[in-house]
């Protein structure tokens, strides 16, 4: 059975940094590749960043480049994304995907941005 489970969401300040964890178990995490999408309040599901099942191509959406880093541990089956000079407009439930980014997805850890 597939599990995803992210942790590491919390309450910061706007210019916060936080890091989020996605640790997965049940399929061989090596072998695919990795999205983060996030869901805000009142919003759809937005696509974040991506990376391959080596971690050695990434992608980001527009709206985070340049702030958040998206990473991956294959020898200790988790997906990691580096959230830096977060923003209001970053508050969201965060989700990590297996494979593409409508894959199986976990249950979510919560990021809020305020002062």
């Amino acid at each position: 059975e597939v599990q995803l489970v992210e942790s590491g969401g919390g309450l910061v300040q706007p210019g916060g940094s936080l890091r989020l964890s996605c640790a997965a178990s049940g399929f061989t995490f090596s072998s695919y590749a990795m999205n983060w999408v996030r869901r805000a309040p009142g919003q759809g599901l937005e696509w974040v960043s991506g990376i391959d099942s080596g971690g050695g191509i990434t992608s980001y959406a527009d709206s985070v480049k340049g702030r958040f880093t998206i990473s991956r541990d294959n020898a200790k089956n988790t997906l990691y994304l580096q959230m830096n000079s977060l923003k209001p407009e970053d508050t969201a439930v965060y989700f990590c995907a297996k494979g593409s980014r409508a894959g199986t997805r976990g249950q979510g850890t919560q990021v809020t941005v305020s002062s």
